[in-house]
């Protein structure tokens, strides 16, 4: 079933849990990741960046969105870091459910103006909008856009943004970053900011650069009130380290009989984070 973020995470926050959501510009990957969601009963939300969409085209968010309607599990197709207003038309049009406007490199009042104008585009056709306050580091060149300085979300913006946007998710600033942490790099999350924000804002609230922080910290912020996680890095490096791998045998040339290793090395991921969330099992309360 094909849901918008608002109704995905109203479940989630409801009973405490977490729905990953992961990147894809890659056929094979979406189906990898669909596969390990039904298997495990998992709701899940299939994430594309405006670049990756602009890679692929929207043929893959047309194969997004048939196996999303027709599967068993909830599933939420949402445009990630976006601020081109043409672009989130465009998305739209194209069927996503749900849209990230991103203002969050913005002076406070014009983020809350872009986020706004974004809510009235999308909400009168029943997408879902999130919008991320403070700002994400990052940590190479490859990954989602991110600040050289983490400026943490502070609970009485997160208040005032919320009633005068409209959004529907707020991704909030504790900690990370995009992309994965350089050797001898240990992120430290503030869960004592997701604490405070959460007390004092009723919606989802999302973490941003997910991907390699330790599953100690993780799994505190979800059972603190984060109810969706942003992973990128860590599926495609465990698809590609293992197509790296799978190469070495120079007589491979057919992508079913490549593909299907990098699969399942990235379903090993995509499982544990599963697990990690407590989403698994979650699409019976849908």
């Amino acid at each position: 079933m094909l849901l918008n973020m608002k109704d995905i995470l109203k479940t989630a926050s409801e009973h405490n849990f977490a729905i990953p959501a992961f990147n894809v510009s890659d056929y094979s990957m979406f189906k990898g990741i669909m596969d390990s969601c039904e298997k495990t009963e998992s709701p899940i939300i299939i994430e594309v960046h405006p670049l990756e969409m602009e890679f692929t085209g929207t043929w893959l968010i047309d194969a997004i969105i048939s196996r999303g309607r027709q599967s068993a599990v909830p599933v939420c197709l949402h445009l990630d870091h976006c601020s081109d207003y043409g672009t989130f038309v465009k998305a739209i049009r194209a069927g996503f459910t749900s849209v990230m406007f991103d203002g969050s490199s913005l002076p406070f009042e014009d983020n809350i103006a872009g986020a706004k104008r974004i809510v009235e585009l999308a909400h009168p056709v029943d997408v879902s909008v999130e919008a991320e306050l403070g700002t994400i580091g990052s940590t190479d060149n490859q990954s989602e856009a991110g600040a050289d300085q983490i400026i943490y979300t502070k609970v009485e913006d997160a208040v005032k943004f919320v009633e005068a946007t409209g959004v529907d998710t707020l991704a909030i600033a504790i900690g990370t970053s995009h992309g994965l942490y350089p050797a001898g790099m240990i992120p430290k999350l503030r869960l004592d900011i997701l604490q405070d924000i959460k007390a004092h804002v009723s919606i989802p609230l999302v973490l941003h650069g997910g991907s390699n922080n330790s599953d100690e910290e993780i799994g505190q912020a979800v059972k603190l009130g984060i109810n969706k996680i942003n992973i990128s890095s860590d599926i495609k490096a465990a698809y590609y380290d293992q197509m790296r791998e799978t190469l070495k045998d120079l007589s491979l040339r057919e992508p079913n009989i490549l593909q299907p290793y990098c699969i399942e090395a990235m379903q090993d991921v995509v499982e544990h984070k599963l697990e990690l969330f407590q989403t698994i099992g979650k699409a019976r309360l849908y």
